[in-house]
């Protein structure tokens, strides 16, 4: 039976509004005076950088540049500011919430080369690394001092336009255990999974990023 709650939910405000800005012709050619073979405006390249994993839509970016270095980052940020041009920093495109699409037009600045572990101090139970090192790659650099990074930020994604970022390590956990829970309805799992996590009692065992709960509808409920 379907749920009256979840019934005629207006979906509207999901959508992203796009309000496309020019990107001035000057702009590309600076960027592939400045980054040669490392910015590319080929539809394949743009329409790789211009899409995740939600069913959102939008143009692609003008360009994207593969930086390799800080100042890579620092020049392109510089030179679309100089344009007003908005620019969208890109990991490994598996984000589910749209924030890599380009909604104002700009220039994406992909982050995936820039994969370096620079230091692991177990003492201090944190690791510096690149913007383009995902979760898995990190946790396989720390494994042999018994230490890990707990948070999932979903999938291997990285979070905005960094280069470098010194992380919080954690003792690896004795086991793992991974749960699918059956609610009656939308409401009732966020709820209670709001409950879970602000529940005092459950202290370091909570987890980093509830992204993974995996939530089944139960439609023979109420």
């Amino acid at each position: 039976m379907e749920d009256s709650r979840n019934a005629n939910v207006p979906t509207s405000h999901l959508v992203p509004e796009l309000h496309l800005r020019s990107v001035p012709t000057a702009l590309i050619e600076a960027l592939k005076t400045r980054f040669a073979e490392r910015c590319s405006t080929a539809l394949v390249v743009r329409e790789q950088h211009g899409r995740d994993e939600s069913s959102f839509e939008a143009p692609p970016p003008a360009a994207v540049v593969f930086a390799e270095s800080t100042q890579d980052v620092s020049d392109a940020v510089k030179l679309a500011s100089q344009y007003s041009v908005p620019v969208i920093p890109f990991g490994v495109g598996t984000s589910l919430e749209g924030h890599l699409l380009a909604v104002q037009g700009g220039i994406s600045i992909d982050l995936s080369h820039m994969n370096q572990v620079l230091a692991i101090n177990a003492e201090d139970l944190t690791v510096t690394v690149q913007p383009g090192v995902t979760r898995k790659q990190l946790n396989e650099a720390v494994k042999s001092t018994g230490l890990f990074f707990p948070i999932d930020p979903g999938a291997d994604a990285t979070l905005g336009v960094i280069t470098e970022v010194t992380v919080k390590l954690y003792p690896l956990p004795e086991a793992v255990m991974v749960a699918t829970c059956a609610f009656g309805s939308l409401a009732d799992a966020v709820n209670t999974t709001i409950q879970i996590i602000l529940n005092p009692a459950v202290g370091r065992a909570r987890v980093g990023c509830w992204r993974r709960v995996r939530v089944r509808r139960d439609n023979a409920a109420g």
